[in-house]
Formats: structure tokens, C-alpha cells, sequence
């Protein structure tokens, strides 16, 4: 059972570069994670060990955390390579490396601690325990969990909670997913999914009839728990985090904004909560989720299967609905509108054919909207903004500070003048300069204050500024000056040593592991990786699919249920399938066959030549 006094709690957010990572801690994130030069889960998302090394010294200053995706199965002949790059990023000065690969604990580690990435398949306390067990200091639960599933891994396990609070959904339990493997070449388990599940397919039933056509029906809408994050608090979670390492900086900077604001009103009221680093983010504009790139929104499986998780009507960012067309014009249109436009936003609308479009606003008079080219358009048609043009004209340019807070005490003393700052993490200095004093003719106070208060663009800002002299002696601003900035050097210098990551290393244990045979669920890739889980008891590992493809195995594992989406499922609904099973996913000359596990409440996918 965790304690829950004060327990700090993580906001975790995505850097798909240095500049993203910056953004991120400004806007508000605890911790960031971002990827390595290779092997993150996200291949088109790698970073230099320069530019990584850059943004730990800058999260340190706020005492934020820089985790490292290296979550992707390994070769055996990248093992090496792996291994040369964690020392690489230790060096640099990371907190955490997120990985997949069991191999990874067998290689000569420096002390630098592992999460457990979502990759792994992590649903129960057993497994759970195991990883905490065998050293790993946080876990990413998977997506699919409910909150009282959640809650029974906290009150069994001791280990941080990780959990996804916004962002893109894979349609398969995360690491379970090998359609992309199986039909490109390219594994999801690599970094490299072809993301089979946004593409349109046709339904048919075993005798070919169709019961859906051109519908992305393997597509979900994106998470959203912004309103169930005390709940997850409540729960035991204790890192909340933003899916999105290939997102760009706007969607960076407001997803991270809103939830920090979301999460700052909770601790407000909620002592036995806070946030884990320092500093106080402000913004020069109010966050709003449904203005960065989503599909709609579901706070997924959180409280039980629900029917609001899919967007089978188009993959890409709908965007925000902004009103109705109500007569056209040439090159322009009326609208009846919710919400003001502005020159150069995006709008979209479903086209005749039910595919979503796009178009860009022109020019704004009133209610009437002109455009370049004459969009496919017609009365009564719903319109949606995708791009807000002034919103992302001001995340475009610098949109928060993050401020540490500092007591200032300026005093004499025998030889001169000392000024002490003492920052929020705890860090202090003082500052003596030697200077022959002289009564002033007027109170040096208010111009003491003013003077020491004037930190600028370093990342402090005076919280009170104390002027404890035992005599009115004149003070000029110079030396004020000069005192200050010394001041603010030394405290920067002081941060920098006092802040102590983590330092963990993997010990030997004999911890047995929840299962004793490994199929190719298991993604064991390399002979480290089998060494990892015979040494924990596992008599058989089977090869990981990369390394053995098979035919007639489920390439996917999903808790979206085509059956359940249809109001065909046995045990939840009443209603009965006019069609014949087994039913089928087809998209050119690819066929899926479609199995449902009532069991275990999910749906399987196979690859399949024929009918």
C-alpha cells in the first residue's frame, strides 16, 4: 500500500526536440521524455545526446526530469551500440531511460534508472510487482485499464504509477501489435508502424455481404482525462502523461498548459497532493484542448467499456465546430456561427462522399466568409475549425514563463553590504561586498527593493525582498546592481550542484516471473532478453515475431470491438447479427479476419488470403 502524504505527482510531457522539451518545462511539465539518437519507439523522432544533454540542464534548473524512450526490441547485433549510447546519455545527465527490452538489464549499466514502457503489456499486479521486484522504478500501465484496475495494481505494488492522460490511442494493447510487422515489414515494436488502423476498410460476413463500407473502423478517437485526473490521483497514479513525441510545439504548449492549470486546481485544494518540480508557470494565452490536433475526444476504457471511443468517419483532426452554412455566394458563404472566425483559418466539413475536407478562410466580414478557391460546399452542411489562426499566431511566439520563486535579504555588515538569496528547491547563497557607507538623506528602502527585484530574463522572480540595515546608509543602485547579478550567477551555479538525480542499479533477484512459458507475445528479440526471463524462472521463450514471423496467429490484441461498435455484442447488448461470422476487414488486397474473445472482452485480428 502506497503512502499517501504529500506525494508528489508528475506531469509528464512529450519533446520531439530540444526546442519541444524546452517549451514543455516552461509550459508547466514536471518531466519530459524525448528520444535517443535510436531505438524509441517513435523512429522519426531520435535526438542528438547534444541537444539532450542541453535540455537536462535546463529541466535541472526547475528541478524537472528528462526521461529517454529507448523502448524499442533490439537485435542482437545492436546490443553493443545500445549500450554505448545509455553511458553516452547518463553522462549527459538523464533521469530515467524507458525501456522495453528486457535485454537492456543485462548489459553493463551505469546507475541510471529504467521505467518500464507500456510497450511491455503492463495490466496486472502481478506483472506490475515483478517489474518492481527486479529493480525498475516506475511503471506505464496500459492504456486499456480501468480505474478500479488501476487502483488494485497501486494497493499491491509500491512502485510510481505511470499513466496516459491525453494523446493519440493505439487500437491494440500497446507491444501486442504486429499487423505492421506482418504486412510491411516495418514492427511497431521498432518504431516503425505503418499505422494499418487509420486506413478506411470494408466489413464484410463470411459469405461476403457488406455491412460497412469504406469506414475506418479501426480508428479511435484521441484520449482526454483532463476531468478524471483526481480520480487517477485518488487511484495511486502519481506521473500523468501527454502522449505526442511527434506532435509540434503548439500542441506541446497548450496540452501542457491546460493540464498543468487542470492539476494546479487540484493541489490547490488537495494538501496531500503536490507537483514534483519547482517554479510557477504563466501564460499569455488560455489553453483549450479542442484547439491542437485530435480526432474527438474519450477518456477510454477508465470507467468500462463505452461506445464513444471510435472515429470510424476519418482519422485526421476534425477540429472544433464552429457553425453551420447557411447560403453561398461565389467565392463565398454565410455562416451561422458559434464561435468568431478569423482570416486564415483552417475549416473542415464531410463531402458528399463522407470524406472529411479541408479549405482556408480568405477573409472574415460579419458572418460572411470568402475563400480563394470555392470549397464543395452546401447549405445546412456542419463546419469545423482545425486551425484557429490567432490562437496559433500566439503560441508561435514565446507563450509562458516559468518563474522560481526567491527570498532576497539585503543587510550590512561590519566591512560593507550582504545580500542572501534563498530559492524555492531550497538552494542558497550570499553575497558580501566590501563598501565604505555613509548616512543617506532619504530612506533607501523602496529603491533597495526595486533595484534587487529586477531579475529579468533569468528564471527567478522576487518573492519578498527583505531590507534589514541598522542605519540608513545610501546604497547605490550600481552596487545593487552588481550584487544582483552576482547573486543570481551563484544561484545558478548552486542549483546546478545541488541537484542529485536518482541513482539506481539493477541487483540480482530471483524474482519469479508471473508466467512460466513466453510465446511470441513476449517480443524476445536477442539472447540477453531470453537470458533476462529464464533467469526468472520462464522454461520456454519463443522468439520474438520480428525475428520469426508466423502465419495464422493474432497480429492484434484490441479491447475496441467491431461486434460491440455494431450493437451485436452477446453479453453487453440485446441486439442480434443479421450476418454471418467470421467477419472480415478488407482494404485493397489485404484481408483481416476478425475473431472475438468474449473471455477476455476483446477482439483479435489475422491476417488471411481468403474468404
Amino acid at each position: 500500500m502506497r503512502s499517501e502524504s504529500c506525494r508528489p505527482i508528475e506531469l509528464l510531457a512529450p519533446a520531439r526536440d530540444l526546442l519541444c522539451g524546452k517549451e514543455a518545462i516552461l509550459h508547466g511539465a514536471d518531466a519530459v521524455y524525448i528520444g535517443a539518437p535510436r531505438f524509441g519507439a517513435r523512429s522519426a523522432a531520435g535526438n542528438s545526446v547534444e541537444d539532450i544533454a542541453e535540455l537536462c540542464a535546463f529541466a535541472h534548473l526547475y528541478g524537472a526530469r528528462i526521461y529517454v524512450a529507448l523502448n524499442t526490441i533490439l537485435r542482437e547485433e545492436e546490443l553493443p551500440e545500445a549500450q554505448r549510447l545509455i553511458h553516452q546519455l547518463y553522462s549527459a545527465g538523464v533521469d530515467a531511460l524507458i525501456v522495453q527490452d528486457m535485454g537492456i538489464t543485462r548489459l553493463d549499466l551505469p546507475p541510471i534508472p529504467l521505467h518500464a514502457s507500456t510497450q511491455m503489456d503492463n495490466r496486472t499486479p502481478e506483472k506490475v510487482r515483478f517489474l518492481e521486484e527486479v529493480g525498475f522504478t516506475q511503471v506505464v500501465l496500459a492504456r486499456e485499464l480501468t480505474l478500479a484496475q488501476i487502483r488494485a495494481i497501486a494497493e499491491q505494488t509500491s512502485v510510481p504509477l505511470e499513466v496516459f492522460v491525453h494523446g493519440a490511442l493505439c487500437v491494440s494493447y500497446s507491444g501486442q501489435c504486429y499487423l505492421s510487422a506482418a504486412l510491411s515489414g516495418r514492427s511497431a515494436n521498432r518504431g516503425e508502424c505503418a499505422q494499418y488502423c487509420r486506413l478506411p476498410y470494408r466489413m464484410i460476413d463470411a459469405e461476403g455481404r457488406e455491412i460497412v463500407a469504406g469506414k475506418h473502423l479501426l480508428s479511435l478517437k484521441d484520449m482526454n482525462r483532463s476531468d478524471q485526473l483526481e480520480e487517477l490521483l485518488d487511484a495511486g497514479v502519481s506521473s500523468l502523461k501527454i502522449e505526442g513525441r511527434l506532435k509540434e510545439v503548439s500542441y506541446v504548449k497548450n496540452v501542457t498548459a491546460y493540464y498543468r492549470q487542470r492539476l494546479d486546481a487540484i493541489f490547490a485544494r488537495r494538501s496531500e497532493y503536490r507537483r514534483s518540480s519547482y517554479g510557477r508557470s504563466r501564460f499569455d494565452f488560455e489553453p483549450a484542448l479542442e484547439k491542437s490536433f485530435n480526432r474527438g475526444f474519450t477518456p477510454f476504457f477508465l470507467h468500462g467499456r463505452r461506445a464513444d471511443i471510435t472515429n470510424f468517419d476519418t482519422p485526421k483532426s476534425l477540429g472544433e465546430p464552429v457553425g453551420t452554412v447557411k447560403a453561398l455566394k461565389g467565392n463565398s458563404f454565410t455562416i451561422a456561427g458559434v464561435k468568431a472566425l478569423h482570416n486564415g483559418d483552417g475549416l473542415t466539413f464531410f463531402n458528399a462522399q463522407g470524406e472529411l475536407e479541408g479549405f482556408r478562410v480568405n477573409r472574415v466580414e460579419n458572418n460572411q466568409v470568402f475563400t480563394l478557391d470555392r470549397p464543395m460546399i452546401r447549405p445546412k452542411m456542419a463546419l469545423y475549425r482545425n486551425v484557429d489562426q490567432v490562437f496559433e499566431n500566439t503560441l508561435a511566439k514565446p507563450s509562458a514563463v516559468r518563474k522560481l520563486a526567491v527570498e532576497m535579504t539585503f543587510a550590512d555588515n561590519p566591512f560593507g553590504f550582504t545580500l542572501s538569496l534563498k530559492e524555492e528547491s531550497g538552494a542558497s547563497v550570499s553575497i558580501g561586498k566590501p563598501f565604505q557607507k555613509e548616512l543617506a538623506r532619504t530612506d533607501q528602502s523602496a529603491n533597495i527593493r526595486t533595484q534587487l527585484a529586477k531579475l529579468g530574463n533569468t528564471p527567478f522572480e522576487a518573492a519578498t525582498v527583505e531590507v534589514a540595515l541598522s542605519e540608513s546608509w545610501f546604497v547605490p543602485s550600481s552596487l545593487l546592481a552588481e550584487m544582483r547579478r552576482e547573486g543570481v550567477e551563484r544561484l545558478l551555479a548552486a542549483k546546478r550542484i545541488r541537484y542529485r538525480r536518482e541513482e539506481r542499479r539493477l541487483t540480482p533477484t530471483d524474482a519469479p516471473y508471473p508466467e512460466k512459458r513466453l510465446t511470441y507475445l513476449g517480443n524476445v528479440a536477442n539472447s540477453q532478453a531470453e537470458a533476462f526471463y529464464r533467469a526468472h524462472g520462464v522454461e520456454q521463450v519463443e522468439p520474438a515475431f520480428e525475428r520469426q514471423p508466423r502465419t495464422e496467429v493474432p497480429l492484434m490484441f484490441t479491447k475496441h470491438c467491431l461486434r460491440y461498435s455494431m450493437g451485436w455484442c452477446p453479453t453487453r447488448q440485446k441486439g442480434k447479427s443479421p450476418y454471418k461470422e467470421p467477419y472480415y476487414l478488407q482494404y485493397k488486397d489485404t484481408l483481416l479476419r476478425l475473431r472475438f474473445d468474449c473471455a477476455a472482452c476483446q477482439m483479435l485480428i489475422f491476417q488471411t488470403n481468403h474468404k
